[in-house]
């Protein structure tokens, strides 16, 4: 069960260097298509701080084609240290308004780019370790899917969006459900698994969100549910089972998906969703988040979210690697 308390940074283990805290804020403009994620990743030990501001509307293979992308490795923790409210040197705030519930985030670059939009919930924050809240790690007798260790703690949850963003001086105005998440424990740099980070929001009525596994050597097509829930008629429920498949470029991001999830109640949700956007998200060193913003369709409606699909890099580049040329020993 996530607590109040749970809004402020945890006491990490120490002296281990990988321990990371995070938040994640992502959300859309449907009709540019236009994506944009927020991300601070915290290493108290370390006193630093990685985040990325990324927003794409595009067809962009590599992140230099994106619309807009800020991604800073070594910001220096504020001091006093909070994770309720801060502001980092690249020009981010964010400000808990009601903790696990509602947060302001606020960014400005300097020249022209800006976000300023307001969060609040739609439901408590889901706590993939609660059996009490999720099914699956209701059954499982030997502990949870946590992404290695990086999830040992971990909630996602579903919210609306209200506010304004403003692209090299265009402004464009955000209305729009969609998931956060905080994380924290120890975070690897290397040698993390597969997971798939996706969510479709119809309305504040309909979403579903959920944590998938995949095997990236068998081409990533097929996947098993591992966390999630559903909002429906505006109720929260825990996912009990789920599998889906992935139609991939060459690139590896989604083209088209097909999700089918049971809740913990025994109703099923299918959903069908076509890739709108590219986008290669490196949330921090030695992974890449396959980012696309989804159209969704289930049960005649239609809705958006992302579908995110992080590997290791070191992985990727496994069997890759072309021979050196006759000119290259020489």
């Amino acid at each position: 069960m996530i607590t109040d308390d749970a809004a402020e940074f945890h006491t990490p283990a120490e002296g281990d260097a990988s321990w990371a805290e995070t938040n994640y804020f992502g959300f859309y403009a449907a009709e540019e298509p236009l994506n944009v994620g927020v991300y601070a990743l915290f290493r108290p030990n370390l006193g630093v701080v990685h985040s990325t501001i990324c927003m794409n509307s595009r067809d962009a293979p590599q992140p230099w084609r994106a619309d807009f992308c800020d991604m800073r490795c070594h910001l220096p923790m504020p001091e006093p240290r909070s994770l309720r409210t801060y502001s980092l040197a690249n020009g981010l705030s964010v400000t808990t308004i009601r903790p696990n519930d509602s947060w302001r985030i606020e960014y400005d670059d300097g020249s022209g780019t800006m976000i300023d939009v307001t969060y609040e919930a739609l439901m408590p924050p889901f706590d993939i370790h609660d059996p009490e809240m999720d099914p699956v790690t209701a059954t499982q007798s030997h502990g949870s899917f946590a992404w290695g260790t990086a999830y040992n703690g971990h909630f996602d949850q579903t919210g609306r969006y209200r506010g304004r963003v403003a692209l090299r001086g265009r402004e464009i105005p955000i209305d729009c459900v969609s998931t956060m998440d905080h994380s924290w424990g120890p975070r690897l740099e290397r040698g993390g698994p597969n997971m798939s980070w996706l969510h479709a929001h119809f309305s504040s009525q309909y979403a579903v969100h959920g944590i998938f596994s995949f095997d990236e050597t068998a081409g990533g097509t097929e996947l098993s549910l591992m966390h999630g829930y559903v909002i429906q008629d505006g109720k929260w429920v825990g996912l009990a089972a789920g599998s889906g498949r992935i139609e991939r470029d060459g690139d590896f991001f989604a083209r088209r998906l097909d999700i089918a999830v049971t809740d913990g109640q025994g109703d099923e949700y299918r959903l069908s969703g076509q890739g709108l956007t590219r986008f290669p998200w490196q949330a921090w060193p030695n992974v890449v988040g396959f980012n696309v913003l989804a159209r969704w369709t289930s049960d005649g409606q239609t809705g958006y979210g992302e579908v995110q699909d992080f590997v290791d890099l070191t992985r990727l580049t496994e069997g890759r690697a072309l021979p050196p040329t006759s000119s290259e020993l020489a």
